[in-house]
């Protein structure tokens, strides 16, 4: 409390002077609402967890079949055909691999279609995150409890969409995106079967056993220097 804040204390009655104190050193009731009230922030590191780049992840992000179907009846988006993104991605990358055989070796272009395939399904999570996201926000502007700007889910003066209509039609654009590049992802995954006669996974480096062991080596002679 500083010297001031102290010198009016002593002329207040005992009550007055707690509460006066307690707000000086932002305490009391006042100070709680206004604790209560201020947003949280989101430190660095906590943000949405990291999704494993899988193909299973991609499916369960990105809008099912029937789901896309309503998407375009409903918003007027252009209809993907998922056959034929498939099969066609699939050829594509068949056919490459079939020029790139005779001048790489079998472990070579296995690298090279793992990294391509890696690339397919990657785009495609992603894709499907970032329509995830913007789904959620299209409900929760839709929603009359969840929307704290009421104002901002009103018609505008000219009959111009308002927000919520805006982030709904902006989610559908991103779903279509999404599911057409799960059918992609899904050729290359099936194209690099078809190549090398293994699945896809994708790719995670290995750490050798010498560097482990000089790892936990390291970490003994350190703790001979720990305080006791």
């Amino acid at each position: 409390m500083s010297n001031a804040a102290a010198n009016i204390a002593d002329t207040l009655t005992d009550a007055q002077a707690e509460k006066l104190i307690a707000a000086a050193n932002g305490r009391g009731p006042r100070a709680s609402a206004a604790k209560a009230k201020a947003p949280k922030v989101r430190r660095f590191g906590e943000a949405r967890p990291v999704v494993q780049i899988t193909i299973e992840a991609a499916a369960r992000l990105a809008p099912p079949a029937e789901k896309v179907a309503r998407i375009v009846a409903y918003f007027g988006v252009e209809d993907p055909d998922a056959p034929a993104i498939r099969e066609s991605t699939e050829a594509a990358i068949v056919a490459s691999a079939r020029e790139l055989a005779p001048v790489m070796n079998e472990r070579a272009l296995s690298i090279h279609l793992q990294r391509v395939v890696g690339s397919f399904v990657g785009s495609a999570v992603s894709s499907a995150q970032f329509y995830d996201t913007k789904a959620a926000e299209a409900r929760n502007l839709s929603s009359a409890i969840a929307n704290e700007h009421r104002d901002e889910d009103r018609m505008g003066i000219d009959g111009g969409e308002n927000e919520a209509a805006r982030a709904r039609a902006f989610a559908a654009q991103l779903g279509v995106q999404a599911f057409a590049l799960l059918a992609a992802a899904e050729g290359a995954v099936s194209a690099y079967a078809h190549l090398t006669g293994e699945e896809w996974k994708p790719y995670a480096r290995a750490v050798t056993p010498q560097r482990s062991v000089a790892r936990r080596a390291a970490a003994e002679e350190l703790s001979c220097f720990d305080r006791d």
